[in-house]
């Protein structure tokens, strides 16, 4: 393990994680960690990636039985080797803030090449992303197959069952994640930092995914541990984040279940730096807001119902945002299926997304309702059951935007139903086939000629069609000439108030 070790201490000197001054002090806390008492470090040092390095060394300490050989115990472990060579939270926010003063792109590039260097972001896991992008009505949209996340761990599973209940760090959002051990049931973080930022002025952090789905994928978090909500300081929040970091966007999932993201329970926000098909889309229909002549809106070409607000007035914005907020909140249209609330339960929210056009600022204001019948259990306006066989999970903000994360299974179940249309098999008598038969039926129908050269790319357009119908299901209002009425019959309302 000589070989590796020193391996390891070489890649933290090239990435500039440590100095050469560091080098015995963190081979020392390599050795503690892999239960050494000494290395040769003379030694050959071992080629190869960061994450062929840890892989061996994880390897030798479950050999050696200082860890369980399964990969949750290996994350915990790789993760602790990878803390002992990034700098302590102070050193990262001086480094930031220096390079912040010279430019905020800087400053951020910076970041984030150091949150993978230290493999808080494993690269290696990301790269096995499936990714390819669907033209179809709505423009380029970004298909992905999230290949990022690792299988469950059976021996963690069974492992939690026994381990006794912590609610420290209350979730994996919560600043005391930052440089914690981790657990069978929460993931390791010696190697993460945060950075502080002063948003609507209070404290605020700013970190990266460690999933990263598109380039620069950060969160930004409450310092507290508070619920998410949207509403007026929200839109202010999101003006803040991007007046201190212009070339990201920033947004939020909805504070509704269904409508929102899987982490209701920690305000945060996500942003980063990449151009989604929704900011590429045009304005269909312009409309006035009366009192808010500065304000350019219109209705976006979105299947998603999507407001449009741009000025240089962030003020403006901010009180226009909130009237149309407050006015979405309570109403209801039941010619459209719109309800505020049934049984005094809220159904009516907005996804909010900020971003900046040279001087001015952009606001969309996507209205979301998450009421639910029989019909529909899951939601109305929520991908409905056919479409289940690709995509049954919550619409939250990356995927409103236009980028599909879409369940790892799909890969394996993909590639066996192209088998069997090339080869024209049963596609119901495969379990991996058969909830997609109805929908692959469909489609070989409109096509002249498949064959094993050009299947591929049919699924994965066909995919990308059934994205772009999740989409269309998860719009309040649908873009029909009935859905364009109803949907001015909203913009007259918040008018008139």
């Amino acid at each position: 393990m000589d070989s590796y070790i020193k391996a390891l201490l070489n890649y933290a000197i090239e990435k500039k994680l440590i100095e050469e001054s560091d080098r015995v002090y963190c081979a020392n806390g390599i050795l503690a960690l892999m239960q050494l008492d000494s290395y040769d470090s003379d030694c050959e040092a071992a080629a190869g990636e960061i994450n062929v390095i840890l892989d061996k060394l994880c390897d030798n300490a479950a050999e050696r039985g200082i860890i369980t050989d399964s990969i949750t115990y290996r994350d915990i472990f790789d993760t602790a080797l990878m803390g002992v060579l990034a700098a302590r939270p102070s050193q990262i926010i001086e480094k930031f803030n220096s390079l912040y003063k010279d430019s905020p792109e800087k400053a951020t590039d910076w970041y984030y090449e150091f949150s993978g260097d230290t493999n808080y972001i494993r690269r290696n896991r990301v790269a096995k992303i499936l990714k390819w992008k669907y033209d179809g009505e709505y423009g380029a949209i970004d298909i992905t197959i999230n290949l990022s996340k690792p299988e469950k761990d059976p021996k963690a599973i069974a492992a939690a069952k026994n381990a006794p209940q912590s609610g420290y760090p209350k979730c994996q959002l919560c600043r005391e994640s930052e440089g914690y051990t981790g657990r069978v049931d929460f993931p390791a973080r010696q190697n993460h930092r945060i950075i502080p930022v002063k948003i609507n002025g209070s404290e605020w952090f700013m970190q990266y995914s460690p999933y990263t789905y598109y380039n620069e994928h950060c969160i930004v978090l409450n310092s507290r541990h508070t619920p998410m909500v949207i509403d007026k300081s929200a839109f202010s929040k999101l003006f803040d984040f991007v007046t201190l970091f212009p070339h990201y966007f920033v947004g939020s999932n909805a504070d509704l279940p269904i409508v929102g993201g899987s982490i209701l329970s920690h305000e945060h926000f996500q942003g980063g730096r990449y151009e989604f098909a929704m900011e590429r889309a045009p304005i269909e229909k312009e409309i006035t807001f009366k009192g808010y002549e500065d304000v350019e809106a219109g209705i976006v070409k979105w299947p998603m119902s999507t407001i449009r607000l741009r000025s240089l007035n962030r003020a403006s914005l901010t009180e226009l945002a909130d009237k149309i907020l407050t006015c979405w909140r309570k109403y209801t249209d039941e010619s459209a299926f719109i309800f505020a609330e049934t049984d005094s339960v809220p159904h009516n929210t907005i996804t909010p997304i900020a971003r900046r056009r040279g001087e001015k600022y952009e606001l969309d204001l996507v209205l979301r309702n998450n009421i639910t019948t029989d019909e529909h259990p899951l939601g109305v306006y929520h991908p409905h059951a056919e479409l289940h066989h690709i995509k049954k999970e919550n619409i939250g903000l990356i995927e409103v935007m236009g980028l599909a994360v879409l369940p790892a299974r799909l890969k394996a179940e993909l590639e066996a139903v192209a088998d069997a249309i090339v080869n024209r098999k049963d596609l119901r008598a495969d379990e991996l086939t058969e909830k997609h038969a109805d929908w692959a039926e469909e489609f070989t129908g409109r096509y002249e000629n498949i064959n094993a050269g050009n299947i591929d790319g049919i699924i994965r357009d066909e995919v990308g069609r059934t994205f772009a119908a999740v989409l269309e299901h998860a719009g309040v209002y649908k873009r029909t000439a009935e859905g364009e009425a109803a949907f001015m019959r909203f913009i007259e309302s918040v008018n008139k108030n």
